[in-house]
Parts: C-alpha cells; structure tokens; sequence
C-alpha cells in the first residue's frame, strides 16, 4: 500500500526523525535527554535564525520572541491556570507573532549591521522591562503551574516523559513545515533577496513583503522554542531576552549551516553536549572553549557543520 503523500520524502525524514528521538529518549540518562529536550528548544529558535540568515540578514535580537512565547505561556499558566499544553503554544506562538508582525514594518526597511543591532536593541528593552516588573518576579521570573496534555496531568516521572514527547513531536512538525516553506516559491523569494535584491523587485516582488513574511515566521518559531523551554524547565525568567541567548541562537546557525532545516536541531544539540564538558573540565574558561570551537569552524568549516554531510552525498553520487 502506498503511504500518505506527508509521509514520502521530507515528511518520512521527519517521521523518522522523531522516532529516532523519542526511542533515544528511552534509553538515554534522564539528565541527557533533558539536555536534548532543551537544545530543540533552542534548535527552534535556531531555526528561525536560519530563515532569516537564508535571506542575506543575521538577527542578533531573537531572544525577543524566545522570551515573549515563554512569557505568555507562563503568564497563563501562573495568572490564569491554563495548564494544557497546546492551549500554552497557542498563546505563545500568538505573542511573539504579533509582536513581529508589528516590529516587522520596521525590520524591514534595514539590512546588514542595522537590521542586526536594531534587533538586538529591541530585545534587551524587553529584557530591561521585565527585570524590573516586580509582579512578575523580577530577575528571578516565576513558576509554571503543573503541565498537562489533552486534559491528561501526568504526575512524577510522567511529566518529564510527556513533556519530552511534546517537544520532540513539536520540534518534528515546525521542522517539516520549514522545509516546505523553504522549498516554496516564497521560501526561495528570501535566497533571491539574499543574492540580488533589487533585480527581485523588478520582477513585481515585494523584498520588504517577503522579509515581513518571512521576519514573523522566524519569530514564531523561536516563539515555539520559548514556549517549549517554559514547558519543559517550568519556569522562566528574564535572561531568555538577554543578549547571551540570542547569541547562541546565532551561535547555532552558525555551528551548523543553513544547509537544511535538521542542521540548526543537531547543531543545537552539539553545543549542550560541548557546553556540559567544557564546564566540567574547566569551570573558569568554559567560554573560551566554545569560542575555539567556533573560531575553528568559522576557519576550516565556513558553511558550517551540514557541509561535511553535503561533501559526503556528493562524493558518493560521483562515486
């Protein structure tokens, strides 16, 4: 029997994918498996960044829509006992993409080094609001009530599983629509932007329509990221707007390549792994691991860590 169309091709990858993450999560040590669960998070997040840099534009401000996806989670699940977990992802996908869709008719209009500080500006003034807002917890955030799934509260043990699930399931789903927005007519709009811009305006296309576009979409994403950390770590707090994890989310896209929409997710991943070693062995100068880690791709591996694999399909299809 011939399967479903979503299940040939990228959606059977993305199937795969997750199946492969969730029977790794039955094995794996619970505190490595919470580190996978928070590295999607971040890889969503990643992945936004990575929409953003397929069009020729680096934000160094995505912790804006990271921070407003968890906080709005949060925000219901503290004020207003909202504990279902797709009701949490609604509101959190619903904030960062309506901050975006109004910050948006502004981004579009920069490019280059403005586009990047000018969104880097915008997050650390969320960031600055809320570590001044008391009734919200300050620089120490708040808690989120008890997480539950399609009316189902799991207790003890339960919880981390589900919570688990929900991200890998959520992380397989964002992936896969991704990709087929980038292989869209509109998706491929943002590589053309990228390469000459102003011969995409002669053809009738909007560079700024498509940026907005495609500014949102990376937006709610890292929005779902957000929302995902809040779900998992049940708590948030204002250093998810700080100039340090909007970094990483750069960091990421960077580690990884722009290849294909699994690279930011393994990417994200790696640098949990790199992070929790460096720390272990050496508390003091973690940092400056990371950083040789990157400066040494930046060198030998300029389009990131995708590009081995990229190198190894076409030297077996020459093969």
């Amino acid at each position: 029997m011939t399967p479903p169309a979503f299940l040939r091709g990228p959606g059977a990858v993305a199937v795969a994918g997750a199946a492969a993450a969730l029977a790794a999560g039955a094995v794996l040590p619970e505190w490595l498996r919470f580190y996978l669960q928070t590295a999607l998070a971040s890889g969503l997040a990643a992945l936004g960044v990575m929409t953003l840099m397929r069009a020729g534009l680096v934000s160094f401000g995505h912790g804006l829509f990271f921070c407003l996806g968890g906080y709005a989670a949060g925000m219901a699940g503290h004020f207003w006992g909202v504990s279902d977990a797709l009701s949490l992802l609604a509101l959190g996908l619903a904030a960062s993409g309506a901050a975006a869709a109004a910050l948006g008719f502004l981004m579009a209009r920069y490019r280059e080094i403005f586009f990047a500080m000018l969104s880097l500006a915008l997050s650390m003034i969320l960031y600055g609001l809320l570590a001044r807002a008391e009734f919200l917890g300050s620089t120490d955030g708040f808690n989120l009530p008890r997480i539950s799934y399609f009316g189902w509260s799991p207790r003890d043990g339960a919880g981390d599983a589900a919570s688990y699930v929900f991200s890998v399931v959520l992380t397989a789903a964002a992936a896969f629509c991704l990709h087929r927005y980038l292989a869209s007519p509109m998706g491929l709009a943002g590589d053309s932007i990228r390469g000459n811009e102003i011969r995409v305006e002669y053809l009738g296309v909007s560079p700024r329509g498509v940026i907005h576009r495609k500014y949102i979409l990376s937006a709610m994403l890292a929005g779902a990221g957000g929302t995902m950390l809040a779900v998992s770590v049940g708590h948030v707090d204002p250093e998810m707007a700080y100039w340090t994890t909007s970094g990483q989310f750069v960091f990421i896209a960077l580690l990884s390549g722009t290849g294909n929409v699994a690279a930011p997710l393994a990417g994200a991943f790696l640098l949990e792994v790199v992070r929790v070693y460096a720390v272990e062995a050496s508390p003091n100068t973690w940092q400056m691991i990371l950083g040789a880690t990157m400066l040494a791709i930046i060198l030998f591996l300029p389009k990131g860590l995708w590009s081995l694999t990229e190198a190894a399909f076409s030297g077996r299809r020459r093969a």
